[in-house]
Parts: C-alpha cells; structure tokens; sequence
C-alpha cells in the first residue's frame, strides 16, 4: 500500500487550518500544523468540502471535540497519568502544538502503517517531533494492545485512551471489543470515544447534513456503519467493565466553547462523547 494518509483524516485537519483563517477570534483550538502536514495545491479552499459557510457546524464539530479532548489530558496529567493513547490518530498534532504538556506525557499514535508512514516522513522533513507512532494492520487481525505494549506501552500503568470519529466505521461488535480492552488496562485509565446519533436524535437543521455525510461516505468507500443512542453506549461501557461512565452531549460542547459568539458559529448536535473510567 503506498504511503498516504487518509481522506477523512486530510479533511479534518484542513478543516482545523480554516477555522484560523475563516472564523473569528476567540480560536477554540489554533492547529495549523495539519495543513502543514498535508501541503495541499492551490486552490484547496475552493474545494465543495471546504465551504466555509456550508461546513461551518462540521468545521466547529472538529475543533470543539479536540480542545474537548486535550482538555481532559491535561486534567489527567495534572493527576500523575504518563501515558496517552490515540486510536485513529490520523494527523492529530497534538505532540507538536503542545510540546510542554506533551512532554508529561508517552504519546502513542495507532493508525494504518500507510498513514503512521506517510506521517513519519512529513513531521520529519518539517523538523516536528515524532511521537510513538504504532502501525496497526487491522485487516491482518494486529491487534493494537499487543502492538501498544511492544512500543513500550506499560500496562501496569493508567492512561488517557481517546478515539474520536472511530466508531461509526466499525461494527458494533468491534467497538464493544475495542470498550473491553480497553476496561481492561490498569485502574485509573480514562477512555473517551466519540459516537454518532441516530438522524432521528439529531436537531432537526442538522438530519440533511448527517444524511449528506452518510452518503458521502458510502460512496467513497468508507460507509457508516454504527449509529448508537448514549443509553446503548454507557451500557456497553458498563458491560464491557468500566467502573464509571458518562454520557457528554455535542450540546455541552457548543456552551463550553461556544457560548456568546455572535458569528452563529457551533457544532452540528449529531456526535457526543462517552467518557469512561476504569
């Protein structure tokens, strides 16, 4: 396979890069570094999925669940926790945004060998650090615990484990195995995933974009497959044998970080996180 990140990972960090350059300050999250990364030609802000009027609800979805994210790891390290795990991690940045925080930290990245590849190579000809990249082949049945624990991952230890825009991919027999494995690493870890609503839970301005999105999707190969209401997710979490878990709605999100704008900006509702403590 040729080294190359994925479209959905390239979308979500150009998205990131135009949230600087499209909307107003305050900034929820200030990630430039993605479009770095990913160097497209000219003319790339003319592209349908980069609208900036059009994806204005997905744009401000990406930007709010990563601030969501290192929020959380920042609380976590501030509690002693020295190791964080992304699972997709695609062209995350956040080893190179936040070098003080980060140095806390392990920073482990699983994704596809490709992409941990084509990553590897880019971060190293722009001078960024490289964190843990771990390359996982999913479709060869690697298993990411394993390949976790070669790259030095210590199991005796808490974590930070976070996988966002994941799970409406994979089955829900997957997700439930990837909730057990996770339950299953040592007291104090934290997950937090995202999950995607049923259209009919969705505010009604946001189903034709879901319904859009999920097209899109089907068509370029990547369908979506999973849809969970956060009944059904906090009780997987508690089946799989997280010892505390909650449910955190987009809703929340938009009053943290959005509360008082006057440009309309805010997510779309339709991706929520749960947050689950072992």
């Amino acid at each position: 396979m040729a080294e190359a990140p994925d479209s959905t990972a390239v979308r979500t960090a150009l998205w990131r890069a135009m949230h600087l350059e499209v909307d107003a300050p305050p900034h929820v999250l200030e990630d430039d570094i993605g479009l770095r990364l990913v160097a497209p030609e000219d003319g790339w802000r003319e592209r349908p999925d980069m609208d900036p009027e059009a994806t204005k609800g997905f744009r401000a979805g990406m930007v709010s669940r990563a601030r969501f994210i290192e929020d959380l790891v920042a609380e976590q390290a501030g509690r002693g926790v020295g190791q964080y795990v992304i699972l997709g991690a695609g062209l995350d940045t956040f080893a190179q945004r936040e070098p003080e925080l980060a140095a806390r930290l392990r920073v482990f990245e699983i994704d596809q060998p490709a992409t941990q590849a084509w990553k590897r190579r880019r971060l190293t000809e722009l001078g960024y650090p490289v964190p843990d990249l771990v390359p996982v082949d999913f479709e060869a049945g690697q298993s990411w615990l394993d390949r976790l624990g070669a790259a030095g991952f210590d199991r005796a230890r808490p974590a930070v484990v976070v996988s966002t825009g994941v799970s409406v991919y994979l089955s829900k027999e997957a997700t439930a195995a990837t909730l057990r494995e996770v339950a299953g690493l040592a007291p104090g870890t934290t997950l937090a995933m995202t999950f995607i609503l049923p259209v009919e839970l969705l505010d009604t301005a946001d189903r034709a974009g879901l319904r859009t999105s999920t097209s899109g999707a089907k068509s370029s190969g990547t369908p979506f497959v999973s849809f969970y209401t956060p009944q059904e997710m906090l009780a997987m979490a508690r089946e799989a044998g997280f010892g505390e878990v909650r449910h955190v709605a987009g809703t929340a999100l938009a009053e943290r970080y959005f509360a008082g704008r006057s440009d309309g900006l805010r997510p779309s509702s339709g991706e929520d996180f749960l947050v689950a403590t072992v």
